[in-house]
């Protein structure tokens, strides 16, 4: 077996600086309290060790909690290799300067303490103005190391997780009103090099002016030139390092492009031994998380599997032709009975392979499944010397490689698809590749209450995160599949966001001040003044749970991840229906609304009142409107002004009233004149 071994595999200073000085802290301060904001690095198995000397992490309100203790001693806060917010470092140094007792030590990367300058120094000039620039980070935006340079920017920012989605960003409105403005560009330090020169390139091509920043370490970009290399000529390749380490993924991610069986270990129990086969070229990374004694550990465990294949080997040739139960055999068909097939292993015995020994599906048909000729593997679990017979089962030898599959799928992360069976009381089993697989109720994917049976009989993803190779036992999850899946759903939705956007979402819950609705994975909010054009006591006055309405993005802020929804549209303006439907002197029917002592309020469309003056309630004196209109009274009125710029409208009942009395008399006067014979001119 031949191993090449990464020269850049492991610690990187920055990291290797910040662990020495967590370190060197606990020695030369052994009564204080340390604790680090975060875990230091992505490696639970230095975590763990940090942990037993007294070193933990902790957010930084939690920190500072501490010293409201007066019994608290010594504090020392570590600041670890991806930074912290700008805002969380200026209250800590606030506190330290306050507070005696808080040593505030920053083991920020220098590569790291770069781009923070840089975010400062190219933004400073638009503190004012932060729209009048864009600073352009290319990582990952969960990342503390991308958030931490993100508080530095005193302009707009925007974060692409790769270069597809900076290229979609870049075809829309919200990135065309920065094409004459200053666009800043930097990358986090563990970015895949290939993808940030992509990334670059579709910047410089829409922003001609940009100010690119390459501030990938250079550690980070010769370790992954020379990771590549050596997966392209390795059969495996181990990527050593915390699964939660960005730069680790990313060397996976690299590995798994060029090398097909590439394994992530965390931890040097996670190798599996069936790789390691003799004749093979075997390569080994690590992250900038991984120190030189985890990967010192592994090369040893892959020495002992590598002396245990030869001496497997010296002991298969030593015993050749000579079978015994359990042994893994191929041989040729020579004929297919009723219930059986008989197969030549070439050994003295003969191999029978009864048909329930072939399959667990009932309804395959095995005289179809095979033909005579057909090499064949199967393991021998009875021989005879005596009746010259050996039993074979093809169940167990498939079953054994399938669980190899399940193996190699823990290893790699690969998602696997299975088949749920039977429902327990704390999960339930899914058969993946005939073997059976539990999943805990936790990470079902279905709520903390909910039935179980719902999922018997379904097809399902799962994730591996468990494996006992002794009892060939394995666990799985469907949870965390969702997860990486609504991840993926979120990336894409917040790289397609802009203002103005429409959705057809599902009113979720309520607030006093307003709704939120799920617009597919992710929720926004109406405000309560946004659900309608009139005051409103609850959203429930407007649309209830379960509702789908349309709406539209008026804001969001992407880092924070929250959406303003607006849902009332000017078609529904209430005004703007009135104006259309009637202009001063028309009439309408009314309804009294409120009665006040100069006057009743009538409201003429919903959402719309208009005044009737106490002087144009009657066509005679009166002291109060109650003396003729009650609430709810519907009346004829006419419309006598409309003041456009205050949404004000006058009504009169008087006016009609005069008009009325004046047809009256004008009928009264030509039913006299008809009867005395006078003929009435329109002079008259």
């Amino acid at each position: 077996m031949t191993v090449i071994e990464a020269k850049h595999a492991g610690f990187c200073p920055g990291v290797r600086a910040a662990v020495e000085t967590a370190e060197r802290m606990a020695r030369k301060y052994p009564n204080a309290r340390i604790v680090t904001l975060g875990e230091l690095i992505h490696n639970p198995i230095v975590i763990d060790s940090l942990a037993a000397r007294g070193i933990c992490a902790m957010e930084a309100e939690e920190a500072l909690a501490l010293l409201l203790d007066p019994c608290m001693g010594q504090l020392i806060v570590i600041i670890r290799a991806h930074g912290a917010l700008a805002s969380t470092e200026a209250r800590l140094r606030a506190a330290a300067e306050r507070d005696g007792r808080l040593l505030v030590v920053d083991c920020t990367c220098p590569f790291v303490k770069n781009i923070h300058r840089i975010a400062e120094r190219e933004s400073a000039p638009y503190a004012s103005a932060p729209d009048t620039a864009l600073g352009i980070i290319f990582g990952d935006p969960e990342h503390p190391e991308v958030r931490g340079i993100r508080s530095r920017f005193a302009c707009d920012t925007v974060v692409f997780e790769d270069a597809a989605a900076c290229e979609a960003w870049c075809g829309t409105d919200q990135a065309r009103q920065y094409l004459q403005k200053t666009v800043i560009y930097v990358a986090q330090t563990t970015q895949k090099l290939s993808e940030c020169k992509k990334t670059q390139k579709i910047i410089e091509k829409v922003y001609t002016n940009a100010k690119i920043f390459d501030t990938i370490c250079n550690v980070t970009e010769n370790r992954q030139k020379e990771t590549e290399d050596i997966a392209r000529r390795a059969d495996v390749m181990l990527v050593i390092g915390g699964r939660g380490s960005s730069n680790t993924q990313k060397l996976y991610d690299i590995c798994k492009h060029h090398c097909a069986l590439t394994c992530f270990i965390e931890r040097p129990s996670d190798i599996q031994r069936h790789l390691f086969k003799p004749h093979i070229c075997v390569g080994i990374t690590a992250g900038a998380s991984t120190p030189d004694s985890i990967i010192q550990e592994v090369k040893t465990i892959m020495s002992e599997f590598e002396i245990m294949e030869e001496n497997f080997a010296q002991m298969l040739d030593e015993s050749f032709k000579t079978l015994n139960t359990g042994d893994v055999v191929k041989g040729v068909i020579t004929s297919i009975g009723m219930n059986e097939i008989h197969v030549d292993i070439g050994s003295k015995v003969t191999g029978i392979l009864s048909f329930n020994d072939v399959t667990d599906d009932p309804t395959a048909n095995v005289a179809e499944m095979f033909k005579i000729g057909d090499e064949i593997e199967a393991i021998a679990v009875r021989v005879s010397d005596i009746d010259g017979v050996a039993t074979l089962s093809k169940k167990k030898i498939d079953n054994a490689n399938n669980w190899n599959e399940i193996v190699a799928a823990n290893a790699s992360g690969e998602i696997l698809t299975g088949r749920v069976v039977e429902t327990l009381e704390k999960g339930v089993i899914v058969v993946i590749k005939g073997m059976k697989v539990f999943v805990p109720a936790s990470h079902s994917g279905l709520p903390r209450e909910a039935d179980l049976k719902q999922l018997q009989g379904t097809t399902q993803r799962v994730k591996i995160i468990d494996i006992n190779e002794q009892r060939r036992r394995a666990v799985a999850s469907i949870r965390e599949v969702l997860r990486a899946e609504r991840k993926e759903r979120e990336a894409a939705f917040w790289a397609e966001m802009e203002i103005g956007r429409e959705f057809d979402g599902v009113v979720k819950s309520f607030m006093p001040y307003g709704a939120f609705v799920d617009l597919g994975g992710v929720d926004g909010m109406v405000h309560a003044t946004e659900l309608s054009w009139k005051r409103i006591k609850h959203p429930s006055d407007v649309v209830s749970i379960g509702d789908t309405i349309h709406v539209f993005v008026k804001d969001f802020d992407a880092e924070a991840r929250r959406i303003s929804l607006g849902y009332k549209t000017e078609d529904t303006n209430p005004w703007k229906i009135f104006t259309e439907k009637y202009q001063e002197g028309d009439v309408a029917t009314v309804k009294i609304v409120n009665l006040m002592p100069f006057g009743a309020f009538a409201e003429i469309v919903d959402g719309v009142d208009g005044l009737i003056h106490v002087s144009q309630i009657a066509n005679k004196r009166i002291n109060n409107p109650a003396e003729v209109l009650e609430k709810g009274q519907e009346v004829e009125a006419k419309i006598t002004a409309i003041d456009m710029e205050n949404q004000k409208v006058s009504l009169s009942i008087r006016a009609l009233l005069a008009e009325e009395e004046a047809a009256e008399e004008a009928e009264i006067i030509a039913e006299a004149a008809e009867e005395a014979g006078v003929e009435i001119t329109e002079e008259a």
